[in-house]
C-alpha cells in the first residue's frame, strides 16, 4: 500500500486547494472527488523522501575524470564505451 496526496481543485478564483493523503494500492485509480466531501480532487505527483548527505566526512569525494566517456561515465569504467 502506498500513500497518495491529492489536492482539492478550486471552484472559485481565490480559494484555496486544500491537500490530503490517502493509502491506497498502487492498482487502484487514482480518486476524483474526496471521500468526505465529495469535491473534486486530482493526485499531487511528489518526489518522496530520501535521505541525502551533503559534505561532510562520508560523503564521497568526486572523481576525477579522464575524458568524456560516450556511455555517461566520464571516462572512468571500464565498460568499453568510454
Amino acid at each position: 500500500m502506498a500513500t497518495y496526496v491529492y489536492e482539492t481543485i478550486p471552484r472559485q478564483p481565490g480559494e484555496l486547494p486544500a491537500r490530503f493523503e490517502v493509502i491506497q494500492s498502487m492498482k487502484d485509480a487514482p480518486l476524483a472527488r474526496h471521500p468526505d466531501t465529495g469535491e473534486p480532487v486530482h493526485r499531487i505527483i511528489s518526489g518522496g523522501y530520501g535521505l541525502m548527505g551533503v559534505g561532510g566526512k562520508s560523503a564521497p569525494k568526486p572523481q576525477a575524470t579522464r575524458g568524456g566517456g560516450g556511455c555517461g561515465c566520464g571516462g572512468v569504467c571500464s565498460c568499453g564505451r568510454g
